[in-house]
């Protein structure tokens, strides 16, 4: 089996995707949680941001632990949900649409070793 470009072009378009999707849950939950706190602002908006930076968060941590065994060429399956996962992130969602179209082409490049 010869090896190609595409299972680590997927993964750091996961792992890139992942990264922004932290970033920008982050930001979110900090502003939403730490604005209605210091703030003295409407605590139900605020908290409305916190709610919306938590599903970011958590899809780029799956993001870039799909990206990472993307790279190494492992467990295909978790690869392929950290590409889904790079494309429902709100900002970066075209650099998951190529992670996702990547890995799944480069089914057969993965290992079956855990």
């Amino acid at each position: 089996m010869q090896k190609t470009w595409k299972p680590i072009a997927g993964g750091i378009c996961s792992i890139v995707a992942g990264a922004l999707g932290v970033i920008y849950g982050g930001l979110l939950s900090v502003i939403g949680i730490g604005g209605a706190t210091y703030l003295e602002m409407p605590r139900n908006g605020l908290f409305v941001l916190a709610a919306l930076g938590w599903p970011a968060l958590i899809l780029g941590v799956l993001a870039i632990l799909g990206g990472i065994f993307a790279i190494q060429r492992r467990r295909w399956g978790l690869s392929l949900a950290g590409g889904i996962c790079a494309l429902l992130i709100p900002p970066p969602f075209i650099l998951g649409i190529l992670a996702t179209v990547f890995i799944a082409l480069s089914r057969e490049e993965f290992s079956s070793r855990a």
